[in-house]
């Protein structure tokens, strides 16, 4: 969060990508802050995944990435 608040404070648009589990921590997070950045949940857990499951949830995440860095 601290990056993306950095990012966006010098004009480079910046979104997060986190687990689903991380939704609540991240709105906590950016409300100490003081900032709303934009983010994109992919499903929960993701530690254990395979690099062919990892590439699944980036695929299916893309363009929720895109529409969110340059809304």
């Amino acid at each position: 969060m601290h990056d993306i608040a950095d990012l966006e404070g010098r004009g480079i648009p910046g979104v997060f990508v986190a687990s689903a589990e991380f939704r609540t921590a991240a709105a906590a997070q950016s409300a100490s802050l003081g900032i709303q950045v934009e983010g994109v949940f992919v499903p929960h857990p993701i530690q254990d995944r395979t690099d062919d499951e990892m590439g699944v949830l980036a695929r299916d995440a893309l363009e929720a990435v895109i529409a969110a860095i340059t809304a």
